[in-house]
C-alpha cells in the first residue's frame, strides 16, 4: 500500500467572517507519487485548497497533513505552479527559473546545475538570457514549471497551469508534462487543478469531482490507463470517451447548481 503524501480530513475554509464557504468537510488522500486531478465548477474551492496545501492560507477547521506533518506555514518540499506564469519582467529566463531555489539559499553551483538541466528538458536551452516579454505564453509557462521543478519538490501543485494558453500549445505542454513526470528520476506527487475533463483523464491517476460551493468530494474516480502513457493512444481508447462522459455526467449538475442555468 502506498504511503500518503497528502491527507485532508473534514477540511473547511471560510472567508468574510464565515459568510463565504470555499469548501466544507473535504476528505481526500493523495498517495505518494500519485497524480490527482481535481475538477469542479468555478468557485468550489479548488484553488483555495491548493493554497492551503502550499501553506499560503490556513484552514478554518479540519486537518491537512503533508507527509504526516500538519500544515502551518509553507511546508518543506512543496512547490506551486500558477495559471498566470508569475514571472518577474525585469529578470531573465535563467534568473526567473532560479528565483525560488535562490530564495532557499542554495549555492550558485546547485542553482546552475538544476536550472540548466530543467531548461534543457523543457526545450528552453538557448533562451536563458531572454526576458519574459520576448517569449510566447507557452514558453513563459515552461519557465514557471522549471522554477518549481528546480526546487526538487516532493509535491508539485498545479493551478490550471495551461488554462490561458491556446489549444495547440496546451496540448504540447500536456505531452511534455506527461513525458517529464513519467521519467523515473522525476516521479513526485502532483495535485493538478483543471476545468478540462480531457486534461484530467490524460494526466491523472485519479480524478476528484467537487460539488458546487461549498466544495466537497462528490466522487473519486480511478483512471484505468497504465503508465507510461501515450496521449494519442489514450485518446483513441474507447474507455477514454466513456470515462470522459461519466465525469461530465457527475460535473454537469454541479454547474447547474453553480450558475442557476440548466445545462
Amino acid at each position: 500500500m502506498s504511503a500518503s503524501a497528502i491527507v485532508a480530513e473534514n477540511a473547511s475554509k471560510l472567508f468574510l467572517d464565515g459568510s463565504v464557504v470555499a469548501f466544507s468537510h473535504l476528505n481526500l488522500t493523495v498517495d505518494e507519487h500519485q497524480t490527482l486531478c481535481i475538477v469542479g465548477p468555478s468557485g468550489c474551492g479548488k484553488t483555495t485548497f491548493l493554497r492551503c496545501i502550499a501553506g499560503l492560507t490556513e484552514l478554518t477547521s479540519g486537518t491537512l497533513l503533508v507527509h504526516g506533518q500538519s500544515v502551518h506555514g509553507v511546508p518543506d518540499g512543496v512547490a506551486l505552479v500558477f495559471q498566470h506564469f508569475g514571472l518577474l519582467p525585469w529578470k531573465t529566463v535563467y534568473d526567473n527559473a532560479a528565483f525560488g531555489l535562490a530564495m532557499t539559499g542554495a549555492n550558485k553551483a546547485t542553482i546552475h546545475e538544476r536550472v540548466t538541466h530543467y531548461l534543457d528538458i523543457v526545450g528552453l536551452h538557448g533562451f536563458e538570457r531572454h526576458y519574459p516579454y520576448q517569449l510566447s505564453g507557452g514558453m513563459q509557462q515552461r519557465v514557471g514549471l522549471v522554477r518549481a521543478l528546480a526546487l526538487h519538490p516532493r509535491v508539485l501543485l498545479m493551478d490550471e497551469p495551461f488554462a490561458s494558453l491556446d489549444a495547440q500549445t496546451r496540448e504540447v505542454l500536456q505531452e511534455e508534462l506527461l513525458r517529464l513526470m513519467q521519467r523515473p528520476d522525476e516521479r513526485r506527487t502532483m495535485v493538478f487543478v483543471t476545468h478540462s475533463i480531457d486534461e484530467a483523464v490524460l494526466l491523472g491517476d485519479r480524478v476528484i469531482v467537487l460539488t458546487a460551493r461549498p466544495g466537497t468530494v462528490k466522487e473519486s474516480i480511478d483512471v484505468p490507463f497504465e503508465r507510461p502513457r501515450d496521449m494519442a493512444e489514450v485518446r483513441a481508447d474507447p474507455h477514454f470517451a466513456e470515462l470522459r462522459e461519466h465525469i461530465w455526467g457527475e460535473l454537469r449538475p454541479t454547474l447547474s447548481e453553480n450558475t442557476g442555468v440548466s445545462v
